[in-house]
């Protein structure tokens, strides 16, 4: 099963912070013939290569389930600040190269290994990294990004905000979520409810405007990396924008994803890649023995 299940998929009511709703999205009738963790655990080696690059990493998984790393986590230390291209589920037991982008452009130095911040990129910065990947795959069978897109979502993002990072690092927005009181009271509050039972993503709105979408295929996956989304919502919030939150907006989008144009290539680890785009949106998905892993998608003009 690809993203075509998302077309199928059931909403839930939403919840609304500082502009943004949140929907809760359903999967049905999708099995999970297979077991696997996501993280980046005790069991999981990220590093440098031996010959250092920017848009290649070492991930070793010791453990004796597959790990999904997703598209979009942000991982600290290296010589520079990454982010993920696509959604990679690491074999047990292997040790494979990942695709990864910069997204602290003016640092090359420190140590080789790295940690799961428990964070993704903002939306920008991942739609900028999706279309640059997907261009790449079909032209090329590569994914790497187009770095200077992405480096240009990451300047925006730091102006947005006001923050002065000296080595342009994504992750020195992280202040802005703890020293604004009403942005670090949303985070707490959403990150204290979770997620619903059995709910496997969400499909966020500013006003009547879908901006993105991400699924998991388990709750718990989900679960694991609800802090990182919720926090990805709020630093990305209107604000006190009226919020007009739309279930057939939604349910369009949902569509949009499951029909558009799907280039497929074979995952980096397990699975089968989905590069789509469609009117006005860009998305990346992870399917392994028919169930959809993981899946993003974000709107080309909010």
């Amino acid at each position: 099963m690809s993203v075509a299940i998302l077309e199928h998929a059931a909403i839930g009511r939403p919840i609304t912070r500082l502009g943004a709703s949140i929907y809760p999205i359903y999967l049905l009738g999708q099995p999970l013939p297979f077991c696997f963790t996501t993280g980046i655990t005790a069991d999981v080696t990220v590093s440098e290569k031996t010959n250092a690059e920017v848009p290649t990493l070492q991930v070793t998984n010791r453990g004796g389930q597959p790990v999904l790393i997703p598209e979009g986590q942000v991982l600290d230390g290296g010589l520079q600040t990454r982010t993920t291209n696509v959604s990679i589920l690491v074999p047990a037991g292997a040790t494979i190269d990942i695709p990864v982008s910069c997204v602290e452009a003016g640092r090359w130095g420190g140590s080789s290994g790295f940690n799961d911040s428990n964070r993704k990129t903002s939306r920008r910065v991942r739609r900028a990294k999706q279309m640059g990947v997907r261009e790449n795959v079909k032209s090329y069978g590569s994914r790497e990004s187009d770095q200077g897109d992405v480096w240009g979502a990451v300047s925006s993002e730091l102006s947005r905000r006001n923050v002065h990072s000296s080595s342009s690092n994504f992750r020195d927005l992280e202040g802005v979520m703890n020293d604004d009181r009403e942005i670090a009271g949303a985070i707490e509050d959403l990150v204290g409810r979770g997620p619903m039972p059995e709910q496997r993503g969400i499909v966020v709105t500013h006003g009547v405007r879908v901006v993105s979408a991400e699924f998991y295929a388990t709750s718990e996956a989900l679960r694991c990396n609800w802090e990182a989304l919720v926090r990805g919502v709020i630093l990305d919030a209107p604000g006190h924008e009226v919020p007009r939150p739309s279930a057939t907006a939604v349910l369009k989008f949902l569509r949009r994803i499951a029909t558009g144009e799907i280039i497929t290539a074979p995952g980096v680890g397990l699975g089968v890649e989905e590069h789509i785009k469609n009117r006005g949106l860009v998305a990346h998905g992870l399917s392994c023995d028919g169930t959809l892993v993981h899946a993003s998608a974000f709107a080309l003009a909010a």
